[in-house]
Protein backbone atom coordinates (compact mmCIF):
# COMPACT_ATOMS: atom_id res chain seq x y z
CA UNK A 1 0.00 0.00 0.00
CA UNK A 2 1.61 3.39 -1.34
CA UNK A 3 1.84 6.20 2.07
CA UNK A 4 -0.93 8.54 0.10
CA UNK A 5 -3.52 5.16 0.06
CA UNK A 6 -2.30 4.22 3.85
CA UNK A 7 -2.97 8.30 5.14
CA UNK A 8 -6.44 8.11 3.23
CA UNK A 9 -7.55 4.81 4.71
CA UNK A 10 -6.25 6.13 8.43
CA UNK A 11 -8.00 10.17 7.90
CA UNK A 12 -11.49 8.67 6.36
CA UNK A 13 -11.63 5.60 9.66
CA UNK A 14 -10.69 8.23 11.94
CA UNK A 15 -13.23 10.94 10.92
CA UNK A 16 -15.85 7.84 10.65
CA UNK A 17 -15.31 7.53 14.18
CA UNK A 18 -15.49 10.92 15.09
CA UNK A 19 -19.24 11.42 13.50
CA UNK A 20 -19.71 8.47 15.85
CA UNK A 21 -19.39 9.53 18.86
CA UNK A 22 -21.32 10.01 22.15
CA UNK A 23 -23.48 11.06 23.08
CA UNK A 24 -25.57 11.15 19.87
CA UNK A 25 -25.09 10.31 15.95
CA UNK A 26 -26.18 12.88 14.72
CA UNK A 27 -24.66 16.38 14.59
CA UNK A 28 -20.46 16.50 14.20
CA UNK A 29 -18.62 15.05 17.13
CA UNK A 30 -21.91 13.25 18.67
CA UNK A 31 -23.16 16.12 20.62
CA UNK A 32 -25.26 18.88 20.40
CA UNK A 33 -24.38 21.52 21.95
CA UNK A 34 -27.28 22.61 23.81
CA UNK A 35 -27.88 20.24 26.57
CA UNK A 36 -31.54 19.25 26.32
CA UNK A 37 -33.48 18.90 29.81
CA UNK A 38 -31.39 21.95 31.38
CA UNK A 39 -34.73 24.14 31.03
CA UNK A 40 -37.73 22.21 32.56
CA UNK A 41 -38.34 23.38 36.12
CA UNK A 42 -38.68 26.90 37.03
CA UNK A 43 -37.60 27.47 33.13
CA UNK A 44 -38.78 30.75 33.07
CA UNK A 45 -38.09 32.48 36.66
CA UNK A 46 -35.35 34.77 36.55
CA UNK A 47 -33.90 35.67 40.16
CA UNK A 48 -33.75 39.10 41.85
CA UNK A 49 -31.05 41.31 41.00
CA UNK A 50 -27.81 40.18 42.17
CA UNK A 51 -25.05 37.98 41.48
CA UNK A 52 -25.66 34.42 42.12
CA UNK A 53 -23.13 31.49 41.65
CA UNK A 54 -24.45 28.11 40.12
CA UNK A 55 -22.88 24.31 39.37
CA UNK A 56 -25.10 22.11 37.23
CA UNK A 57 -23.95 19.05 36.96
CA UNK A 58 -24.80 16.36 33.47
CA UNK A 59 -24.42 12.85 32.86
CA UNK A 60 -25.76 10.74 30.58
CA UNK A 61 -25.62 6.94 29.39
CA UNK A 62 -26.56 5.72 26.50
CA UNK A 63 -26.24 3.03 23.73
CA UNK A 64 -26.97 2.01 20.43
CA UNK A 65 -26.77 -1.32 18.07
CA UNK A 66 -25.32 -0.31 14.45
CA UNK A 67 -23.92 -2.15 11.46
CA UNK A 68 -23.23 0.86 8.97
CA UNK A 69 -20.91 0.93 6.38
CA UNK A 70 -19.76 3.99 4.11
CA UNK A 71 -16.99 4.51 1.71
CA UNK A 72 -15.71 1.06 2.20
CA UNK A 73 -15.32 1.76 6.27
CA UNK A 74 -17.94 -0.43 8.33
CA UNK A 75 -18.84 -0.22 12.08
CA UNK A 76 -20.62 -4.11 13.21
CA UNK A 77 -21.59 -4.15 17.01
CA UNK A 78 -22.71 -1.44 19.21
CA UNK A 79 -21.80 1.71 20.72
CA UNK A 80 -21.95 2.29 24.52
CA UNK A 81 -21.12 6.00 25.51
CA UNK A 82 -21.04 7.48 28.90
CA UNK A 83 -20.89 11.77 29.79
CA UNK A 84 -20.25 13.70 32.84
CA UNK A 85 -19.64 17.35 32.35
CA UNK A 86 -19.56 20.18 35.17
CA UNK A 87 -20.74 23.25 33.97
CA UNK A 88 -20.22 25.98 37.00
CA UNK A 89 -22.15 29.49 36.14
CA UNK A 90 -21.57 32.86 37.42
CA UNK A 91 -25.11 34.71 37.15
CA UNK A 92 -25.41 38.15 37.27
CA UNK A 93 -29.15 40.19 37.45
CA UNK A 94 -28.70 43.60 36.48
CA UNK A 95 -31.00 45.88 39.05
CA UNK A 96 -32.24 47.78 36.53
CA UNK A 97 -35.61 48.23 34.01
CA UNK A 98 -34.28 47.00 30.25
CA UNK A 99 -37.31 46.80 27.87
CA UNK A 100 -39.70 46.54 30.92
CA UNK A 101 -37.43 43.69 32.85
CA UNK A 102 -34.67 42.63 34.10
CA UNK A 103 -30.93 41.74 31.77
CA UNK A 104 -28.62 38.76 33.11
CA UNK A 105 -25.91 37.73 32.02
CA UNK A 106 -24.14 34.17 32.41
CA UNK A 107 -20.77 32.87 31.93
CA UNK A 108 -20.35 28.97 32.08
CA UNK A 109 -16.79 27.13 32.26
CA UNK A 110 -17.97 23.16 31.73
CA UNK A 111 -14.99 20.51 32.60
CA UNK A 112 -15.90 17.31 32.66
CA UNK A 113 -15.06 13.38 30.80
CA UNK A 114 -16.65 11.20 28.02
CA UNK A 115 -16.39 7.49 27.76
CA UNK A 116 -16.73 5.62 24.47
CA UNK A 117 -16.99 1.83 23.59
CA UNK A 118 -17.61 0.64 20.35
CA UNK A 119 -17.77 -2.48 18.27
CA UNK A 120 -14.80 -2.94 15.59
CA UNK A 121 -14.57 -0.57 12.89
CA UNK A 122 -13.20 -1.95 9.89
CA UNK A 123 -10.78 0.60 7.36
CA UNK A 124 -11.00 -0.22 3.36
CA UNK A 125 -7.78 -2.34 3.73
CA UNK A 126 -9.23 -4.72 6.40
CA UNK A 127 -7.23 -2.72 9.00
CA UNK A 128 -9.08 -2.77 12.51
CA UNK A 129 -8.80 0.42 14.53
CA UNK A 130 -9.40 0.66 18.23
CA UNK A 131 -12.71 2.57 19.22
CA UNK A 132 -12.52 2.19 23.10
CA UNK A 133 -11.80 5.84 24.06
CA UNK A 134 -12.08 8.34 27.20
CA UNK A 135 -11.16 11.43 27.83
CA UNK A 136 -11.57 14.10 30.37
CA UNK A 137 -10.76 18.12 29.55
CA UNK A 138 -12.10 21.52 29.64
CA UNK A 139 -14.86 22.82 27.09
CA UNK A 140 -15.70 25.52 25.24
CA UNK A 141 -16.89 28.42 27.47
CA UNK A 142 -20.19 29.41 27.02
CA UNK A 143 -21.37 33.34 27.15
CA UNK A 144 -25.37 33.85 27.53
CA UNK A 145 -27.85 36.99 28.23
CA UNK A 146 -31.12 36.67 29.15
CA UNK A 147 -34.39 39.01 29.62
CA UNK A 148 -36.48 38.21 32.49
CA UNK A 149 -40.21 39.60 32.61
CA UNK A 150 -42.66 38.78 36.12
CA UNK A 151 -46.42 39.68 35.89
CA UNK A 152 -48.21 38.13 38.38
CA UNK A 153 -48.25 34.48 38.69
CA UNK A 154 -46.23 34.40 34.86
CA UNK A 155 -42.81 34.57 34.60
CA UNK A 156 -40.77 34.84 30.97
CA UNK A 157 -37.14 35.23 29.73
CA UNK A 158 -35.63 35.27 26.03
CA UNK A 159 -32.11 34.21 26.46
CA UNK A 160 -29.12 33.78 23.90
CA UNK A 161 -26.03 31.31 24.84
CA UNK A 162 -22.98 31.75 22.64
CA UNK A 163 -20.28 29.12 22.11
CA UNK A 164 -16.59 30.25 22.60
CA UNK A 165 -14.53 27.37 20.67
CA UNK A 166 -11.42 27.60 22.40
CA UNK A 167 -11.88 24.21 25.03
CA UNK A 168 -10.22 20.98 24.67
CA UNK A 169 -10.81 19.64 20.74
CA UNK A 170 -8.05 17.41 18.67
CA UNK A 171 -8.95 16.38 14.91
CA UNK A 172 -10.32 12.23 15.39
CA UNK A 173 -10.95 11.92 18.91
CA UNK A 174 -14.78 10.68 19.32
CA UNK A 175 -14.97 12.05 22.97
CA UNK A 176 -13.97 15.71 22.66
CA UNK A 177 -15.16 17.89 25.16
CA UNK A 178 -14.96 21.24 22.95
CA UNK A 179 -16.76 22.05 19.62
CA UNK A 180 -14.19 23.78 17.53
CA UNK A 181 -17.10 25.30 15.85
CA UNK A 182 -18.95 28.72 17.10
CA UNK A 183 -22.37 27.67 18.15
CA UNK A 184 -25.84 30.23 18.42
CA UNK A 185 -28.65 28.75 20.86
CA UNK A 186 -31.98 31.08 21.65
CA UNK A 187 -34.12 29.65 23.91
CA UNK A 188 -37.95 31.88 25.19
CA UNK A 189 -39.57 30.10 28.65
CA UNK A 190 -42.24 30.96 30.91
CA UNK A 191 -43.24 29.60 34.56
CA UNK A 192 -46.45 29.89 35.98
CA UNK A 193 -46.49 29.51 39.18
CA UNK A 194 -49.29 29.68 41.48
CA UNK A 195 -48.71 30.69 44.87
CA UNK A 196 -52.25 29.84 46.21
CA UNK A 197 -52.89 26.30 44.25
CA UNK A 198 -49.00 25.37 44.51
CA UNK A 199 -49.01 24.74 40.85
CA UNK A 200 -46.15 25.37 38.87
CA UNK A 201 -46.30 24.89 34.84
CA UNK A 202 -43.04 25.42 32.98
CA UNK A 203 -41.96 25.08 29.68
CA UNK A 204 -38.85 26.31 26.72
CA UNK A 205 -38.16 26.20 23.61
CA UNK A 206 -35.31 27.29 21.55
CA UNK A 207 -32.96 26.56 18.04
CA UNK A 208 -29.98 26.05 17.90
CA UNK A 209 -27.71 27.12 14.99
CA UNK A 210 -24.30 25.72 14.61
CA UNK A 211 -21.16 27.12 12.57
CA UNK A 212 -19.17 25.00 10.30
CA UNK A 213 -15.57 23.27 12.01
CA UNK A 214 -13.07 24.82 9.95
CA UNK A 215 -10.65 21.77 10.75
CA UNK A 216 -12.79 19.18 9.35
CA UNK A 217 -15.09 21.60 7.16
CA UNK A 218 -18.11 19.83 9.19
CA UNK A 219 -21.20 22.01 9.52
CA UNK A 220 -23.83 20.16 11.59
CA UNK A 221 -27.21 20.98 11.12
CA UNK A 222 -29.96 23.21 12.94
CA UNK A 223 -31.58 21.98 16.04
CA UNK A 224 -35.09 22.70 17.46
CA UNK A 225 -35.31 21.47 21.42
CA UNK A 226 -38.74 21.98 23.59
CA UNK A 227 -38.68 21.16 27.75
CA UNK A 228 -41.47 21.26 30.19
CA UNK A 229 -42.43 20.22 33.05
CA UNK A 230 -45.31 20.19 35.70
CA UNK A 231 -44.88 20.50 39.59
CA UNK A 232 -46.40 21.05 42.72
CA UNK A 233 -45.04 23.19 45.49
CA UNK A 234 -45.15 21.24 48.94
CA UNK A 235 -44.42 23.25 52.31
CA UNK A 236 -40.87 23.31 53.67
CA UNK A 237 -39.22 24.41 49.81
CA UNK A 238 -40.31 21.11 48.47
CA UNK A 239 -41.61 20.47 44.77
CA UNK A 240 -42.31 17.32 42.85
CA UNK A 241 -43.58 16.67 39.36
CA UNK A 242 -42.39 15.45 35.96
CA UNK A 243 -40.65 16.81 33.33
CA UNK A 244 -39.34 16.27 30.18
CA UNK A 245 -37.68 17.48 26.83
CA UNK A 246 -37.94 17.19 22.65
CA UNK A 247 -35.08 17.67 20.15
CA UNK A 248 -35.60 17.49 16.12
CA UNK A 249 -32.70 18.09 13.91
CA UNK A 250 -34.11 19.92 11.19
CA UNK A 251 -31.46 20.48 8.84
CA UNK A 252 -28.86 17.88 7.43
CA UNK A 253 -25.44 18.01 7.83
CA UNK A 254 -23.36 19.30 5.54
CA UNK A 255 -19.70 20.28 4.04
CA UNK A 256 -17.24 17.82 2.60
CA UNK A 257 -16.56 16.31 6.31
CA UNK A 258 -20.13 15.08 6.40
CA UNK A 259 -18.92 11.57 4.81
CA UNK A 260 -21.60 9.66 7.08
CA UNK A 261 -24.30 11.72 4.97
CA UNK A 262 -27.44 14.28 6.52
CA UNK A 263 -28.09 12.35 9.61
CA UNK A 264 -31.27 14.35 11.31
CA UNK A 265 -31.89 13.13 15.14
CA UNK A 266 -34.75 12.85 17.19
CA UNK A 267 -35.71 12.09 20.35
CA UNK A 268 -37.95 12.81 23.43
CA UNK A 269 -37.33 12.08 26.86
CA UNK A 270 -39.64 11.48 30.34
CA UNK A 271 -38.95 11.29 34.24
CA UNK A 272 -39.52 12.84 37.41
CA UNK A 273 -38.37 16.20 38.78
CA UNK A 274 -37.42 17.10 42.67
CA UNK A 275 -36.56 20.93 43.55
CA UNK A 276 -35.47 21.59 46.74
CA UNK A 277 -34.62 25.03 48.88
CA UNK A 278 -32.91 25.11 52.45
CA UNK A 279 -30.92 27.73 53.98
CA UNK A 280 -27.56 27.26 55.42
CA UNK A 281 -27.38 30.26 58.13
CA UNK A 282 -29.24 33.09 55.81
CA UNK A 283 -28.15 32.17 52.61
CA UNK A 284 -30.64 30.18 50.56
CA UNK A 285 -29.40 27.32 48.50
CA UNK A 286 -31.93 26.35 45.61
CA UNK A 287 -31.55 22.73 44.74
CA UNK A 288 -33.15 20.49 42.08
CA UNK A 289 -33.01 16.94 40.47
CA UNK A 290 -34.03 16.08 37.37
CA UNK A 291 -33.87 12.55 35.55
CA UNK A 292 -34.81 11.61 31.94
CA UNK A 293 -36.49 8.41 30.24
CA UNK A 294 -35.43 8.26 26.62
CA UNK A 295 -37.70 7.28 23.56
CA UNK A 296 -38.88 7.87 20.47
CA UNK A 297 -34.85 8.07 19.19
CA UNK A 298 -33.98 8.59 15.69
CA UNK A 299 -29.89 8.34 14.57
CA UNK A 300 -28.90 9.18 18.52
CA UNK A 301 -28.07 6.57 21.13
CA UNK A 302 -31.12 5.62 23.25
CA UNK A 303 -30.29 6.27 26.99
CA UNK A 304 -31.21 8.48 30.34
CA UNK A 305 -29.86 11.63 31.36
CA UNK A 306 -29.95 13.34 34.42
CA UNK A 307 -29.29 17.16 36.14
CA UNK A 308 -28.17 17.80 39.77
CA UNK A 309 -27.90 21.40 40.04
CA UNK A 310 -26.84 23.96 43.08
CA UNK A 311 -27.74 27.72 43.19
CA UNK A 312 -26.14 29.75 46.27
CA UNK A 313 -26.88 33.95 45.93
CA UNK A 314 -23.62 35.65 46.36
CA UNK A 315 -23.57 39.23 48.46
CA UNK A 316 -26.80 38.78 50.17
CA UNK A 317 -29.27 38.76 47.21
CA UNK A 318 -31.81 35.81 47.43
CA UNK A 319 -33.04 33.32 45.06
CA UNK A 320 -35.69 32.05 46.97
CA UNK A 321 -39.09 31.91 44.92
CA UNK A 322 -41.69 34.14 44.77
Amino acid sequence: MTRFKLRSTVLLTVTFMTALATPVLAVEGGTSFYLLGSKTTMAGYLPPPGFYGILSNYAYSGSADIDFESAGVNLSGGIDADAYIALPTALFVLDKDVLGGNLAFTLTTPYGGKQMEAGVITGRTGQEFNTDRDNWAFGDPVLGATLGWHDGNMHYTLGTLINVPIGQWEFGNPVNIGFNRWVVDTTGAFTYLNPETKLELSGAAGITFNFENPDTEYRSGTELHAEGAAMVHLAHGLSLGVNGYAYKQVTGDSGSGAVLGDFEGQVFALGPALDYTFKVGNTPVVTNLRYFYEFGVENRLTGSAGFLNIAVPIGGHSTEKH
